[in-house]
This record gives C-alpha cells, sequence and structure tokens, in this order.
C-alpha cells in the first residue's frame, strides 16, 4: 500500500512539475512576446517622429515660398512683366509639390485606417499615362529633363482606342508617384522613358531613369515606409520616402505587382505590371475628369 502511495505521489509530483515547466515556457514566451510589441511601438513612435517631422517640412515649405513669392509678386513693377511670369512658375511649382504630397499623406491614412478599396473602370490607358506626365511639365523643364512616351499596345480590328479594366485613380497615383521618384533622382539635362505594353493580358508600365541609381541593399528597404534612400544632412534629393510605400500598397488593392532592376550610378527602371479586373464603374476614363494632381496649361512659361 505504502509502494502504492509513493507511486501515486510521484506522479503527481512529476504532473505538477510538467505542468509548472508549461507555465514557464508560456510566461516566457509571453516576456518575448511583450518584448517585441515594445519593441514595434518604439520603432512605430520613431517613424511616426520621424514622418511628421519630414512631412512639416514637406507642407510648410511650399507654403512659406508661395506666401513670399506673392508678396513679391505684390511689389513687382508693371513693366517688369517677365518677373512676375518667372515667379508665378515657381508658385505653382511649389504648389503642385504641396499638392502631391498632401495627397500621399491623405492615402496613407486611408491605407492606415483600411478605408482603401478598388474602384474598377473602363482606363483609357494613353491619355491617363500622357496626363500624368503632362503634369511634370514644369518640374521637368526646370530641370532639362525629357520624359519619352514609348506607347507600345497594339490596337485590335476597328479600334480607335484601348481602354483597361483597373481603378483610374489609384493607377494614375502609382505611376505618378514611381514618375516623381525617377525625376527626383536624376541628373540634370537627362531623360526619363516611360513605356506600356500589354502582354498575357496584363498590362505593363515602366518608368526607367538615368540617374543615380539604388544599391542592392537600399532595393530590399526601398518600398517600406518613411525610409528613405540618402537620410543624410546634405542629400540633395528631397523627400520623406513616402511615395514608392503608397505605390506598392495601391498596387496591393488593384491586384499588381512592382519590380525593379538598378544600377548604382546608372539609373533604375521600375516597372508594375497590372492586371485586369471586374468592371464596377462602366464610365470610361476620359483624361480630365479624374486628373488628380495640377497640370501645366502653359507650355511657353519662361522659368527663369
Amino acid at each position: 500500500m505504502n509502494n502504492l502511495t509513493d507511486r501515486q505521489l510521484l506522479k503527481e509530483l512529476k504532473t505538477r512539475l510538467e505542468e509548472r515547466t508549461d507555465v514557464e515556457k508560456k510566461y516566457e514566451a509571453l516576456q518575448i512576446e511583450y518584448q517585441a510589441m515594445g519593441k514595434r511601438l518604439k520603432d512605430s513612435e520613431a517613424l511616426k517622429s520621424h514622418f511628421i517631422s519630414n512631412v512639416t517640412n514637406e507642407i510648410v515649405n511650399p507654403f512659406t515660398s508661395i506666401i513670399g513669392l506673392s508678396k513679391a509678386i505684390l511689389s513687382v513693377e508693371k513693366q517688369d512683366w517677365k518677373k512676375i511670369v518667372s515667379m508665378v512658375a515657381l508658385i505653382h511649382n511649389e504648389a503642385f509639390n504641396l499638392d502631391f504630397q498632401l495627397k500621399n499623406i491623405f492615402t496613407a491614412a486611408k491605407i492606415e485606417a483600411g478605408e482603401i478599396l478598388p474602384n474598377v473602370q473602363k482606363v483609357h490607358i494613353r491619355q491617363l499615362v500622357q496626363s500624368v506626365i503632362d503634369s511634370f511639365n514644369v518640374v521637368t523643364r526646370k530641370m532639362g529633363i525629357d520624359i519619352e512616351f514609348d506607347y507600345q499596345i497594339q490596337l485590335g480590328f476597328g479600334e480607335k482606342d484601348y481602354y483597361f479594366n483597373t481603378d483610374a485613380e489609384k493607377l494614375k497615383q502609382i505611376i505618378s508617384n514611381i514618375l516623381n521618384n525617377a525625376v527626383k533622382y536624376s541628373y540634370k539635362d537627362s531623360k526619363v522613358i516611360v513605356k506600356t505594353w500589354i502582354d498575357d493580358d496584363l498590362l505593363y508600365i515602366s518608368v526607367q531613369d538615368f540617374g543615380t541609381g539604388i544599391s542592392e541593399k537600399n532595393q530590399n528597404v526601398i518600398f517600406e515606409r518613411f525610409k528613405r534612400l540618402d537620410t543624410g544632412i546634405n542629400s540633395i534629393n528631397q523627400g520623406h520616402g513616402l511615395g514608392l510605400a503608397i505605390a506598392k500598397a495601391l498596387l496591393d488593392v488593384i491586384e499588381g505587382e512592382i519590380d525593379i532592376k538598378s544600377v548604382k550610378g546608372e539609373g533604375s527602371t521600375f516597372t508594375i505590371s497590372i492586371p485586369r479586373l471586374k468592371v464596377v464603374n462602366t464610365d470610361p476614363f476620359g483624361g480630365d475628369d479624374a486628373d488628380m494632381f495640377l497640370t501645366d496649361t502653359d507650355d511657353d512659361v519662361d522659368l527663369f
């Protein structure tokens, strides 16, 4: 009887030791999870702080320039109209940058809130891409950058225009951010090539620049939110790295993908591929009705 009782006691002791071991393992797992959560919160706060700091500059600086230039225009004599034209061009450039950044900020907020859904319609591809290119006219002329548009979509028999089922607004913002990145990292008096083509019922759009290029290390983080290729204080390239993250997030919404090929010092090529989606909105995109960014209305503006 005593032997049986001893066995029972040993069994009970073993069971309790096993339970204690399980509890200790769960406790250790919770500690690791808690530490990881703390690190994520700390990183998140650091990202938010960095983001707010940079976004403040992106908003305050254009506003300051616009106010200063507007005040200067008021004091210009009538006979010096060429100075006015030059300052108006600069105001346009600052307003374009401000409009661009604000739209990205609002989109980022919607993405964080999970409020981004596709609004699919029949999109006039040539018109949409051309409208994005045209919106950069003032910026590219100032830098001496030529944007070439290579439209390789062949129309079928009897077709006058090519339409593709996707979200016009999101596609336009995606292209705008990729093109903005290409222009921003290009050298003066260079060029950017935009190509569109269809393969296997997928729409491809590539943006190629011949600028600073992106290192292999940076290619792994370029689509992360709030990241920037060059965070040095003396960097000639401005921006808080939100644009490419926005482009990637919007591509996820319309089931697209993005690929990058780049060589440091030689330039980069970003290529997006988009599948044909089911149409929800049957009104074709006509270009003017869905312009998201300020467009150049005077090709003869003298910047300086």
